[in-house]
């Protein structure tokens, strides 16, 4: 246990040091180059390109991920499911649905939707994604039954999808403008952004840690976690609680990013063996990571043109995942 502990250490202080190097990769890379960055001492312009473009920029992506990492980590220890991701329970269809009626409403004019995006966007995200949370929990009556619960965020995922498919239909400036959400992007996430993720973080990640042996009593069955005595109702809500404001806050920034949350705990666990309170911080670690570079990714590939990140996430993260279910076939595992 406690070489496992030492090596949890070592890899959670291995990604920092990878992260900070991203980090300091990232105020160099966009459509100028690294020479901002060395015109940045004597530029205005240069410094604000890097102070508050590139540098808000890659630390957004960083927490988002971080965000994703412990959602995916919670939803999978939740329903004792190692492919659940942070959108089972019907977050990602909410905040689409909170986005296409903000457009609607405020309309999709090139002007409206800046002003939208930078002031209602985040917002409506949020509360539809808050909206489909609850709706889940209204269908499944409670957290009770994990079974129920992961087959009404199915259905209410479905249905808030068909009703934003409604709107775009009916408008196609809705449908143009809701296609950068759509996509994921951290584009558009400044120091404000950063602030807010950074504290609903904080709390996601200490309510995490601390409700941890919950998941470890789930993983061992629910009849022996209610033998050891665990209040699994509470608890249970709890979790959930966490996982919907750590997916709602990080959608409502970046728009729907996929694999991130369902890549990271599979690769903390391809790493060292755990309980959940390290899976649970590793996994935010390893999911900032693999947003903050597949975001650097995005900007370098085509620069000065820019791939939509959640479409570079999709493809990295279905890969790999493939490749995973490919190997563990191979030796006889299953998926």
């Amino acid at each position: 246990m406690n070489s496992q502990r030492r090596r949890a250490w070592g890899i959670g202080f291995a990604l920092l040091l990878l992260a900070a190097a991203l980090m300091a990769l990232g105020a160099g890379i966009g459509s100028t180059g690294f020479e901002s960055v060395l015109a940045a001492r004597h530029d205005p312009v240069a410094l604000q390109i890097v102070r508050d473009i590139r540098l808000p920029r890659t630390l957004g992506a960083w927490l988002a991920g971080a965000l994703l990492g412990l959602a995916g980590a919670v939803a999978q220890g939740l329903f004792r499911n190692p492919l659940a991701d942070p959108y089972l329970l019907g977050s990602a269809s909410g905040a689409s649905l909170g986005v296409a009626v903000a457009l609607m409403l405020f309309g999709a004019s090139p002007g409206t939707t800046q002003w939208v995006t930078r002031l209602g966007l985040t917002g409506a995200a949020f509360l539809g994604a808050v909206v489909a949370v609850l709706l889940t929990l209204l269908l499944a009556r409670g957290v009770q039954q994990t079974l129920r619960l992961l087959l009404a965020g199915v259905i209410v995922g479905v249905v808030l999808g068909a009703m934003k498919d409604l709107i775009t239909i009916a408008s196609a400036d809705v449908l143009q403008a809701i296609q950068g959400f759509m996509l994921g992007s951290t584009g558009l996430v400044g120091w404000s952004g950063c602030g807010v993720m950074a504290a609903l973080g904080a709390v996601c990640l200490f309510l995490g840690w601390a409700l941890a042996p919950v998941l470890d009593g789930l993983a061992l069955g629910e009849a022996t976690a209610k033998s050891l005595g665990l209040p699994l109702g509470a608890m249970r809500a709890a979790l959930v609680a966490v996982l919907a404001l750590a997916t709602g806050t990080a959608v409502a920034q970046t728009g729907l990013i996929a694999f991130v949350g369902l890549a990271a705990p599979h690769l903390v666990r391809s790493m060292v063996k755990s309980t959940h309170a390290w899976l649970i911080v590793l996994s935010a670690q390893m999911g900032g990571l693999l947003l903050m570079a597949a975001d650097l990714g995005a900007r370098w590939l085509i620069a000065p043109q820019e791939l939509p990140v959640g479409v570079l996430t999709a493809v990295l993260g279905g890969s790999y995942l493939l490749w995973l279910m490919h190997r563990r076939s191979t030796r006889g595992t299953g998926p």
